[in-house]
């Protein structure tokens, strides 16, 4: 759930302003934030900062993690097609391999973030799909890789877009074949905005005491969609502990399981942020 506060006079009895819930559909993929923001979410509900909160396995039930900055990375995906020229497999000299030319590409890109970016620097790139072929003795004519790339600088999001285009046209060329890079830009790094971030925090201590919120928690390099509002609003997104990532019931898992208990925590800290970013004076 997210949350968006405005100063306006209000007779509410805890917090001065106007409060908006926003209930943000097809987070998952499909920018559901984004499509807010592009049909005025922002003109019909002009909130001042925004604020976002996740459960999180890896955090005990009880605690909360928040830091400012990159919480989260921005999360892209590609797709690569190298061209070559099938032939009987016992025959490769008569054709262009593919998958030889595939094989030397994801090699090649594994030295991009371990040997061209700064180890203090924060970047992922998987190649997670390669399809080609369907006979056991058949070289294909193509080979179609896809994957992601994350990252929290823009500088190295357009550094390793460059890497990729030279490697997979580099190689290729090398092999006596032809590449293609399609690189989809997918959601941007969630950053919070300092001053939100404290707030957040400072809202967390209240509920469960010092001991039990992490501040400067690592980021991660999942992404979320809530980093489009984080663009165009001051904000923070916090995350609640839930339990069980010792266990394995880690978000995106078939073993995840909600822990119900954390239900009035969450709903405490979203209480105790509105007094805070809303107080009565």
């Amino acid at each position: 759930m997210l949350l968006g506060a405005a100063k306006y006079l209000s007779e509410t009895r805890n917090f001065a302003g106007t409060v908006y819930l926003f209930f943000q559909p097809a987070e998952e993929g499909l920018g559901g934030a984004r499509t807010m923001i592009e049909e005025g979410l922002f003109e019909r509900f002009p909130a001042d900062q925004v604020y976002g909160m996740h459960n999180w396995p890896d955090i005990p039930l009880g605690g909360f993690g928040m830091r400012e900055g990159p919480a989260m990375a921005a999360a892209d995906r590609f797709v690569i097609e190298i061209k070559g020229v099938g032939c009987h497999g016992a025959m490769p000299h008569q054709g262009r391999d593919p998958i030889v030319t595939a094989s030397l590409v994801v090699q090649a890109f594994q030295s991009i973030v371990s040997r061209q970016i700064d180890p203090m620097d924060n970047a992922v790139l998987s190649v997670t799909q390669i399809h080609a072929g369907d006979a056991f003795n058949v070289v294909p004519d193509r080979v179609e890789m896809r994957g992601t790339v994350r990252t929290y600088k823009p500088e190295t999001q357009a550094f390793i877009i460059r890497r990729m285009e030279e490697i997979v046209g580099g190689i290729a060329a090398a092999q006596g074949l032809t590449g293609s890079l399609d690189y989809q830009y997918g959601y941007p790094a969630t950053v919070n905005s300092p001053k939100e971030a404290r707030v957040g925090e400072a809202a967390a201590r209240e509920i469960v005491g010092d001991a039990n919120v992490q501040w400067d928690a690592p980021p991660c390099m999942g992404a979320e969609d809530f980093s489009f509002m984080l663009q165009k609003k001051p904000g923070s997104y916090i995350w609640m502990g839930v339990g069980g990532g010792a266990e394995g019931r880690v978000c995106h898992s078939p073993f995840y399981d909600f822990n119900d208990e954390a239900l009035p925590i969450g709903v405490s800290y979203w209480a105790k942020l509105v007094e805070r970013s809303l107080p009565r004076s």
